[in-house]
């Protein structure tokens, strides 16, 4: 490990969880945040890279009407 000021690429990481299923032959999924925006593809990588794209999109807001799924705490 260098003394170049310690930065480690992996701790700038940020993990996104996605739901997906087949069918037939084709790879389907969401963004487990975004679960209104479905995504699909022949392989599961294709599929990945699919909702890689539909994240960056929406964070540049090219995705109108956004609907975020967050949690409550209650007693």
């Amino acid at each position: 490990m260098g003394a170049e000021g310690g930065h480690n690429e992996e701790s700038t990481m940020k993990k996104i969880s996605y739901t997906w299923w087949r069918d037939g032959k084709h790879y389907l999924g969401f963004l487990n945040d975004y679960p209104d925006y479905h995504t699909q593809a022949t392989t599961k990588q294709e599929l990945v890279e699919n909702l890689l794209d539909l994240l960056k999109d929406i964070k540049l807001k090219q995705v109108p009407y956004i609907r975020k799924v967050e949690e409550l705490e209650v007693a």
